[in-house]
């Protein structure tokens, strides 16, 4: 497969999953925003911190819905928001049309100029902006599910699969480390009331309420909640899940040329060390300490990744 076919793939799996993460956390700023409190706190800012768009915002504004939304969901110039994302995602698969299957490239292609027609208005905007997130999240669905039942398993079925493995996995790890240090800087808030309903937000925004109680039986221990988001194996928006599968495709791109790079010995050290986690043990230990260099191996993947397959 050409780099540049590899690369085209590879993004698109990338933003199609971040504007479908970018949908979920403004369904869980809707979520927190009607807690009791919330406009002293500033919820919105943790979703715009946890997009990257934060710099967006001056430091002493208060974020409301629909700036947040306007922001994250309509402004094409930033390269985090829906709009922009599914822009990209469509320009990427565009470029390498013959490697899509019709029905992928349906699924990008329909309906991608909707946002462009969206009212700004903050009365329009907040009104329509539930059936925008679910509209992006049936877009990403729709072309997980047209790969997975007419893609054939090869390259670019990998490079595909492992961008959004990737997106996933840093997207979670963004989340957990804004919700420890932006969405709840008091300490003396961590475990009471107001911290259970924003960390079953957080269940809520990856869609794991129900396979979290199914493990933990409704025990919504902070601690738990990590350990499940990090470190489950069967959970498929776990960072555990997320580097075993980005291992897998990698590992199945060695096998068709024989050559092993650095970012398989990246992707496996971290699958070794998720697997080695005892309960409890990263949340006890500092969770911002292992998000924070979590994050920085996950970029450093990416590169690799790039290096190796001349990106």
């Amino acid at each position: 497969m050409l780099s540049r076919t590899a690369e085209n793939l590879f993004w698109m799996g990338r933003y199609i999953e971040r504007a479908e993460s970018t949908a979920r956390l403004m369904e869980m700023g809707q979520r927190m925003a009607m807690l009791p409190g919330a406009g002293e706190r500033d919820e919105w800012r943790s979703v715009v911190t946890s997009c990257g768009s934060a710099h967006h915002f001056d430091k002493a504004e208060r974020i409301s819905e629909v700036a947040a939304a306007r922001a994250l969901v309509l402004d094409g110039d930033n390269p985090s928001s829906i709009r922009a994302c599914l822009s990209a995602a469509r320009a990427n698969g565009k470029a390498v049309r013959t490697a899509l299957t019709r029905e992928m490239w349906e699924s990008l292609n329909d309906g991608w100029r909707k946002l462009e027609s969206v009212d700004p208005g903050a009365q329009s905007l907040r009104r329509e902006l539930p059936e925008l997130l679910d509209w992006t999240k049936r877009r990403a669905n729709l072309l997980r599910g047209a790969a997975e039942t007419s893609m054939l398993r090869n390259d670019g079925w990998d490079f595909m699969r492992i961008g959004g493995f990737l997106e996933r996995a840093d997207m979670i790890l963004r989340l957990l480390d804004v919700k420890y240090f932006v969405l709840l800087p008091e300490t003396d808030v961590v475990g009471g009331g107001r911290d259970h309903h924003q960390w079953t937000s957080v269940l809520h925004a990856t869609s794991a309420t129900r396979a979290f109680h199914h493990v933990y039986r409704g025990d919504y221990a902070p601690w738990q909640i990590t350990d499940f988001l990090l470190l489950n194996r069967a959970f498929p928006r776990s960072l555990s899940h997320c580097y075993r599968q980005t291992l897998g495709h990698l590992e199945h791109i060695e096998r068709r040329y024989g050559a092993r790079h650095p970012c398989h010995d990246t992707a496996l050290a971290m699958v070794e060390r998720l697997e080695s986690a005892g309960m409890g043990e990263l949340f006890k230990q500092g969770l911002h300490e292992f998000v924070s260099d979590a994050l920085a191996v996950t970029a450093r993947l990416s590169r690799e990744i790039k290096e190796a397959y001349h990106f």
